[in-house]
């Protein structure tokens, strides 16, 4: 029995110890987000855009179920993609006085579950965990004759990532890359034959990676019904997190977890879709209505994080997308007051526009601006340096998004010591926390020297881990303060910290700042050179600029730089996402435009907005008359055919149709003229310029 009844209704076990009642669960909430917290049992969709509370609103829905008997909440398993995000889901529950419920990632609750029913489905020895794949892959890959530097073996783990993610064995990954048309690291076979060696010498040291937890999960519950029905005993109801980017093997596992039921939430927005270079489908999203007819469907579109001016960018960035199908077409509708527009600047160079960034930052947090609720956001991880050293000139701290490891520094493994040490302090938590980290370091006031106060500001760190847990749990010691600690370390949820966050856009997802800058936004860097010419990939890109966008609060700035050093060649073009952003009167359009004040591309055939990609390259609308140099586009493809035989790649790897056929309309005849035409950035001008320039000047002869 889960529950007891009395004249009054029904007591239950977990609800009479600090639990949350029903009307503080649905205070607060809007109409859309009670609706998804108070639907029924059974399938339901969150369509969620940013900001618009969906933590919230799942970890609302899960005391709900539990407060009113659907589900015991150790009968919950909630899934999500980040240790980080599982870490922020317990603390809410808790909060809410649901501290049963497991919240992991993905590969957190298959480890726990193969560790469990091991001995029944495979018996002997449990195989270890592979720490990583490198050290295999390259004694595949040396077997293969096949690269083995370290950029080689990162690209064919990667790949071997991808393929299971995919459900591809090594036997099926030739036919589905050929089908998906998708670039691989190497030649077709020779990826194949690092992939079957790895998974050989893996197999033969009884290891398991990453993805065979979920593989081997899967199998585990499809394969032994005693051990299918256990689990499904033990949980009966399921939330999945940042439903958009499932791989087809997590939704494997999802599926093997329900069997026939149906008692499962999903939460997701298809805009923010950027993983699907390692197998992540938006798909299993948007068919979800069709899969459970009966579903609950709830659309999350009030935005409680930023600005109207940032949710304006970010609904007019998004709104140019093409091919999006109804579930993807949330409109945002900011709910905050007006703060200022969104700042377009454009710089000589990347040290330049570094320069600008630091300096506005430094003048920020001279007026007030904590560096915590600060970013600067960036497509590649290689962006990152020129940003440290001007931060560093003017003095500003900060810190790269991915780089730091908080409960791994030394001066926070000494104060997890000196915590868990520690004998009775007859103080409240937060006093006994400061006296017990004041040996270790942490004075009063922050002490000179940079090194120092950054782990002075470490130790402060803690103590508001400690704030934190007393206005959960007023009456926490310090040994519960020191169990939090391990598990938020085990966890990787680590405290903010004073200081600039530096990180790539894919790193700033989940995350949200006051202040954001969006740096480096030009053509072969967002859209990444390699995405140009495939649709998909460049609508990919454009949803990574949108979560760019919709981390900001308050204020959003966006640059980018004509060169890459001082003095260098200005050929670089802003990124092909800012048509449309930037106002018509705004000093960027203007300077961008070469002084033409119009911030659109218009057809120059009929003046009309280009729209899509292969517009912007052609510079007319499709069903525009063709001025095409039919003879010159014949010799094109002949070249490109012949180039892509010798570098055994597809032809559109070398140049897209579109590509082909702009040069073909525009006849460059010069460098400045070809890198005018998208698609075509410094590295294929490198590789293709003095070819193609000769191929143009021969038809003009």
């Amino acid at each position: 029995m889960l529950s007891s009844t009395t004249a009054a209704g029904p007591v239950f076990p977990w609800c009479q110890d600090g639990a949350v009642s029903a009307p503080t669960l649905e205070a607060g909430l809007d109409d859309e987000q009670l609706a998804a917290v108070t639907a029924p049992r059974g399938p339901v969709c969150v369509l969620a855009g940013a900001g618009t509370g969906k933590t919230r609103t799942i970890t609302r829905r899960i005391a709900h179920l539990a407060s009113t008997g659907h589900v015991a909440p150790g009968q919950v398993l909630a899934v999500t993609f980040t240790a980080r995000a599982a870490g922020e889901m317990r603390t809410r529950l808790r909060a809410l006085g649901v501290p049963g419920v497991q919240a992991r990632t993905f590969h957190a609750a298959a480890l726990r579950q193969l560790r469990y029913f091991w001995p029944r489905v495979v018996g002997g020895p449990q195989w270890q965990l592979l720490d990583g794949k490198l050290r295999l892959v390259g004694q595949a890959a040396a077997r293969a004759k096949a690269g083995t530097d370290a950029a080689s073996l990162r690209d064919f783990a990667s790949e071997i990532e991808w393929a299971k993610a995919s459900l591809l064995t090594p036997d099926g990954y030739a036919a589905a890359v050929a089908k998906l048309r998708r670039e691989t690291p190497g030649p077709v076979e020779q990826v194949v034959a690092v992939y079957a060696g790895y998974e050989a010498l893996k197999n033969r040291a009884e290891m398991l990676d990453f993805d065979d937890l979920l593989l081997h999960t899967a199998a585990a519950l499809e394969e032994h019904s005693g051990v299918a029905e256990e689990f499904r005993d033990r949980y009966r109801c399921f939330v999945v997190d940042e439903y958009q980017d499932v791989t087809p093997l997590q939704q494997r596992v999802l599926d093997a977890w329900l069997g026939e039921r149906d008692d499962l939430t999903v939460v997701g927005d298809a805009n923010q879709t950027i993983y699907t270079f390692a197998g992540a489908s938006p798909r299993h999203l948007l068919e979800f209505p069709r899969r459970f007819p009966e579903a609950v469907v709830v659309r999350l579109q009030r935005d409680y994080r930023s600005t109207p001016q940032v949710v304006a960018a970010a609904n007019t960035l998004i709104g140019a997308a093409r091919g999006r199908v109804a579930g993807s077409r949330l409109q945002l509708v900011g709910q905050l007051p007006p703060g200022p527009d969104p700042d377009f600047t454009e710089h000589d160079d990347e040290p330049a526009e570094a320069a600008a960034v630091a300096k506005k930052i430094a003048r920020m947090v001279a007026d007030g601006t904590q560096a915590s609720e600060i970013a600067v956001l960036f497509r590649i991880n290689a962006q990152s340096e020129v940003y440290e050293q001007a931060l560093t000139e003017v003095g500003v701290p900060y810190q790269v998004r991915g780089g730091e490891r908080f409960f791994q520094r030394a001066e926070v493994r000494r104060a997890m010591i000196a915590i868990r040490s520690a004998g009775p302090v007859d103080a409240p938590l937060v006093d006994a926390v400061r006296a017990v980290l004041g040996p270790v370091g942490l004075t009063a006031e922050p002490p000179s020297g940079a090194q120092q106060r950054a782990q002075w500001e470490s130790l402060l760190a803690i103590v508001e881990l400690a704030e934190e847990l007393v206005a959960v749990e007023p009456a926490a010691d310090l040994p519960r303060f020191a169990a939090e600690l391990e598990t938020r370390a085990d966890a990787a949820h680590p405290p903010t910290v004073q200081g600039v966050t530096l990180a790539s856009l894919h790193a700033a997802k989940g995350l949200e700042w006051d202040v954001v800058f969006l740096v480096g936004l030009v053509d072969g860097t967002l859209p990444i050179q390699h995405a140009d010419g495939d649709d998909e990939a460049i609508e990919e890109e454009r949803r990574l600029l949108y979560v760019g966008i919709t981390r900001a609060r308050r204020q959003l700035a966006l640059s980018w730089a004509l060169s890459r050093q001082p003095g260098g060649p200005r050929r670089r073009r802003r990124s092909r996402f800012l048509y449309g952003l930037i106002p018509d009167e705004h000093p960027a359009s203007r300077i961008a435009n070469g002084g033409r004040g119009a911030s659109k591309p218009r057809c120059r055939v009929c003046g009309s907005p280009l729209i899509g990609t292969d517009a912007l390259k052609l510079r007319r609308c499709g069903d525009c008359p063709s001025d095409v140099d039919v003879e010159l586009l014949d010799r094109l493809r002949g070249w490109r055919a012949d180039e892509a035989k010798e570098q055994q790649v597809p032809a559109y790897v070398v140049f897209t149709d579109a590509t082909l056929t702009a040069i073909a309309e525009h006849r460059p005849a010069d460098t400045a003229s070809l890198v005018r035409i998208p698609g075509i950035g410094a590295r294929k001008l490198d590789r293709y310029g003095e070819a193609v320039l000769g191929l143009v000047a021969e038809s003009g002869s």
